[in-house]
C-alpha cells in the first residue's frame, strides 16, 4: 500500500519561474565578430575619438580602383556605421590610383589624415599626402596640393605612415615600404617636416626583418615599435615589435606577435593598436585573408584582445572569430 501525493500545480510554477529568472539573469557578453563589417578592407588604422571608436582602412581593390577611401565608426565594437568616400581623387589632383595605409591624428580642433597615393617610384608623382577635415568622418581636403614626402629616402618607399604624439606633444611620423623605415618629425600645421636637434630631416630606424606597416605606442614609459614582415600576398605576412627608451630606438627585433592560424585565416598583418581606457585594454586591429580565398585583395579587417607579459612583453595574439567583447567607451 502507498500514498500518492499530487504536488499543486502552484508548486511547478514556482519552479518554472525561479529556473526562468536564473536563466535571465545570466549574461552572455556581446562580441565584435569578425571581420568587424562587410567588404575587403585592408591596413586599418584605428584610433579613438571621444567617446568614439573609428577604423581608417584602405580600400582593397586593384591599384587603378583604389581611387576613395572608407571608414567606419562605432561606439561599442559591435555595431560599425560606414561613412562612404570621405577622401578620393577627385579632392587630391595629384593622386591617379592606389591610395593606401591611412594615418590618422587630431591637432587643435581638426582631422588630420594622411595617406599615400600613386604606388611612387623614382622621378615619379605621388608618396606620402595630407588632407583635412572639420570631423572624423570628412569629407577630407587636400591641405598641400601636393605630396608631403614625394622622394625615395634611404631607399624607403613614401607609404605606410603613422602618426606618433610624444609624451611632450611633439608629432613624429614613421613611414615606408621596400624594407626600410624612416622618422620625420612634422612642424605644428601638419604643412612641412623640420630638422631634428642634430639637423636632419630624415632618420632611418628600419628594426631587423622590417618590411612595412610602422606603429608605434607608449606603455608603462616604454616605446613600443611594431611593424609588418613577410609578402603581403603570402602565408608569411606577421607583426613583430621592439620595446626601446625612446621614440629613436634603437629597436631591437624582439619577435613576432600576429601571424596567420591555418584554421581561422591566412595573411594576418598590417595592423595597429588603440587602448580602451576605461578599461585599460588593448586591441590589436589588422587585417587577414579568410581561408579559400586566393586574390591577394580579398582581406577583411578584424580585431583581437592584445595582452602582455608581466616584464612587458606582448603575448602572441591568437586569431579568432569572435573578436573582442563589447566595450562602450563610456562603461567604467
Amino acid at each position: 500500500m502507498y500514498l500518492k501525493i499530487k504536488t499543486p500545480l502552484c508548486f511547478w510554477f514556482c519552479i518554472l519561474l525561479t529556473i526562468s529568472c536564473t536563466t535571465k539573469t545570466e549574461h552572455t557578453p556581446s562580441h565584435s565578430g569578425n571581420p568587424l563589417f562587410d567588404g575587403w578592407y585592408a591596413d586599418p588604422e584605428a584610433i579613438i575619438y571621444g567617446d568614439t571608436y573609428w577604423i581608417y582602412p584602405t580600400y582593397s581593390a586593384p591599384f587603378d580602383q583604389q581611387v576613395f577611401m572608407d571608414c567606419f565608426s562605432s561606439k561599442d565594437l559591435e555595431n560599425w556605421t560606414k561613412h562612404e568616400r570621405i577622401l578620393d581623387t577627385v579632392a587630391v589632383k595629384w593622386a591617379d590610383s592606389a591610395m593606401w595605409a591611412p594615418g590618422v591624428i587630431e591637432n587643435k580642433g581638426k582631422y588630420y589624415l594622411f595617406f599615400a597615393a600613386n604606388d611612387v617610384h623614382e622621378g615619379e608623382v605621388g608618396g606620402i599626402g595630407v588632407s583635412v577635415a572639420d570631423q572624423p568622418q570628412g569629407p577630407f581636403k587636400d591641405l598641400l596640393g601636393k605630396p608631403l614626402i614625394n622622394e625615395i629616402v634611404n631607399g624607403a618607399q613614401p607609404i605606410d605612415q603613422y602618426l606618433f604624439r610624444d609624451q611632450d606633444g611633439t608629432v613624429y611620423m614613421y613611414y615606408g615600404g621596400w624594407g626600410k623605415c624612416n622618422l620625420v618629425k612634422l612642424n605644428e600645421d601638419f604643412t612641412g617636416l623640420v630638422p631634428f636637434e642634430d639637423g636632419e630631416i630624415y632618420k632611418e630606424v628600419t628594426p631587423e626583418g622590417y618590411v612595412e606597416g610602422p606603429f608605434m605606442f607608449i606603455r608603462e614609459g616604454k616605446y613600443y615599435f611594431m611593424w609588418s614582415e613577410g609578402g603581403w600576398t603570402g602565408p608569411d605576412y606577421r607583426v613583430a615589435y621592439a620595446i626601446a627608451d625612446s621614440p629613436f630606438g634603437p629597436f631591437e627585433r624582439i619577435g613576432v606577435v600576429l601571424e596567420q592560424d591555418p584554421d581561422i585565416a591566412t595573411g594576418a598583418g598590417h595592423h595597429s593598436v588603440i587602448h580602451a581606457p576605461n578599461n585599460d585594454q588593448y586591441y590589436m586591429v589588422y587585417h587577414r585573408r579568410p581561408l579559400g580565398e586566393t586574390d591577394g585583395n580579398h582581406r577583411v579587417t578584424c580585431i583581437e584582445t592584445m595582452e602582455f607579459e608581466a616584464d612587458g612583453k606582448i603575448k602572441p595574439v591568437k586569431l579568432t572569430h569572435q573578436g573582442v567583447e563589447a566595450n562602450l567607451l563610456g562603461d567604467k
